[in-house]
């Protein structure tokens, strides 16, 4: 299980795991080893989470998400496929963590009324210092 909260955990089932070679320097192992891992979870269609933490979920990672509605996960950050199949459930589990935050709401504030008089004194300021600009005329 992929425990997120007291209430909200994931069975590993759920989730497909594939491995490739790593990219990048490493020499000779690099070439040998597929410790890369790929993680498919299909969100879209998970009855893990409760209802409100999924919309949340798949409203913030709409863009991460397959045509099919699966999430991909990569992980290439060790050398072996056990710590990256971990870093790979470790991502998962913060962004589900972050969807299972309720938004809060807004409330919208008024500007202090100190706020409100050094916005107008300034604008008057201002206002003065182009008054007194020269009007002048053409420049012939």
């Amino acid at each position: 299980m992929l425990v997120i909260s007291p209430n909200i955990r994931i069975p590993l089932r759920e989730f497909e795991f594939t491995f490739s070679r790593s990219s990048g320097p490493g020499g000779q192992n690099v070439n040998k080893v597929s410790s890369k891992a790929t993680l498919r979870w299909a969100v879209a269609r998970t009855t893990s989470l409760p209802e409100p933490v999924r919309e949340r979920l798949l409203r913030k990672i709409g863009s991460r998400l397959t045509v099919g509605g699966e999430l991909l996960v990569t992980s290439q950050r060790f050398r072996d496929a056990g710590r990256n199949v971990a870093d790979c459930l470790e991502k998962v589990r913060a962004m589900v963590a972050e969807a299972a935050q309720p938004v809060r709401p807004r409330r919208p504030t008024k500007p202090t009324r100190g706020s409100v008089q050094r916005r107008l004194t300034t604008k008057r300021k201002l206002s003065e210092t182009k008054q007194r600009r020269d009007k002048g005329g053409s420049w012939d």
